[in-house]
């Protein structure tokens, strides 16, 4: 899943980038209110994490300016204020969520992930395909009782096959959602993972459509 970071505290955003990127999130990061807001309308974001005090334009206008374009990305708000109004304000403007700092990484993550389950149409973290087995809050994928070990870059991938299954999911897609805006590398390198998921899973788990980008089998 692809994540964008809009926070004008540098150390804190990278820190964040840094953790969400080990966790296998592919991780965007900005530091002003309108360059977000830009970024997520000429983007594909799966998610916006959303400070209030930026410059040249704060949370609350960003994200009444999202959903007044009719953009639904979930919006996780943070903020250094505290109190009933300020989270009442946020929430009003369109936010899905609300932590105020500071707050603990593991509740942040926790947060981030049930926000993509609830857009997903699914509260539950397990997603199913056939015998694959996939939970996105523990990180762990079984193929009937056996456990398969992936890195994160191939859990990532195999995520958007699965939160897809049946379906064909283009390379750029899969690109777009888990490598960042600033990786230049080979397009190919979606091939080499999906090689590499086939290795693991069975050679008939993924199918090349020609000319269209990849589907997940039920394996």
């Amino acid at each position: 899943m692809r994540l964008l970071i809009v926070e004008d505290e540098k150390r804190l955003a990278v820190s964040l980038a840094r953790g969400l990127t080990a966790e296998g999130f592919a991780v965007d990061v900005v530091h002003d209110g309108a360059e977000g807001l830009h970024l997520v309308l000429h983007g594909s974001y799966d998610l916006v994490i959303l400070d209030i005090m930026l410059p040249s334009m704060n949370g609350y206008r960003v994200c009444a300016a999202l959903r007044a374009a009719g953009h639904d990305v979930p919006v996780l708000m943070l903020t250094a204020k505290d109190g009933e109004y300020d989270e009442a304000e946020g929430l009003d403007t369109g936010a899905d969520d609300y932590l105020t700092k500071p707050f603990s990484y593991v509740v942040l993550v926790a947060r981030v992930r049930a926000l993509l389950r609830r857009r997903g149409g699914s509260g539950s973290p397990v997603v199913t395909a056939g015998a694959l087995r996939m939970d996105t809050a523990a990180r762990r994928v079984h193929l009937g009782d056996d456990e398969i070990a992936l890195t994160a870059k191939e859990f990532a991938v195999l995520e958007q096959l699965a939160l897809r299954a049946g379906q064909v999911v283009s390379k750029a897609e899969i690109l777009e959602h888990v490598w960042d805006f600033a990786y230049a590398g080979d397009p190919n390198i979606v091939e080499v993972y999906v090689s590499t998921l086939r290795r693991k899973l069975g050679p008939a788990a993924i199918r090349t459509v020609r000319g269209a980008g990849y589907r997940l089998e039920a394996p």
